[in-house]
Parts: structure tokens; C-alpha cells; sequence
């Protein structure tokens, strides 16, 4: 049995994600795999962008989420998050791994 590195108490902040598949429905659209409330470990983070003399800034944050919060995907590469009121998209997804094989926490990197 492996510590979980990200621990159940540490995750208090209410988070709504989607999470969509590589592949597309018979729509032509994005597959959902996972949606879901949950919570997480968040850490905002921010920095200044200059873009042609004008400078803006880019919201960022990760969720860290203790075990495997989409367990029928493989990998995470695209989707949404809902958190405190605001809707960012999943920049990319990471599945922490215990040397036996099995997901010791989730990390959602958002912009």
C-alpha cells in the first residue's frame, strides 16, 4: 500500500470537470467520458503576458484530486472545469502513478 501523496482532507475546494475523449461521437463532436462535482487541492496562479506593447494576464491553476478521478480513460488531454464560478479549459491531464501500476492522484493543469 502506497501514501497517497495528495490526502482526502487536503481536498476542500468544489470543482465541476468534463473531461472528453480523443475520439468524436457519431455527432462529430467531443466524446464525454467523464463529468462530475468533486474536490480538489486548487492553486490559482497568474502571470503577465505582453502582446504587441499591450499586456494581459493569463489565469492558470492546478487541481490536484487524491486516486484516479476518470478511471475509463487512459490519458486526460482535453475538457472543462468549473471552479469558483468561473469555467477554464483543461490545458493537460496527469495520472501520478505508484510503482505497482495504480493512480495515486490526479493533476488537471487549467487555463
Amino acid at each position: 500500500m502506497y501514501p497517497c501523496l495528495v490526502p482526502k482532507w487536503a481536498c476542500t475546494t468544489d470543482i465541476y470537470v468534463t473531461i472528453y475523449s480523443e475520439g468524436l461521437n457519431e455527432n462529430g463532436g467531443p466524446e464525454l467520458i467523464f463529468e462530475g462535482e468533486l474536490q480538489c487541492n486548487y492553486q490559482d496562479s497568474a502571470k503577465t503576458v505582453m502582446d504587441n506593447e499591450q499586456k494581459y494576464i493569463q489565469l492558470s491553476g492546478t487541481a490536484l484530486f487524491c486516486g484516479d478521478i476518470a478511471p475509463a480513460a487512459a490519458v486526460i488531454s482535453g475538457g472543462t472545469v468549473t471552479v469558483f464560478g468561473e469555467t477554464r479549459h483543461i490545458l493537460q491531464g496527469m495520472k501520478a502513478r505508484n510503482p505497482d501500476g495504480t493512480v495515486n492522484y490526479t493533476r488537471l493543469d487549467i487555463v
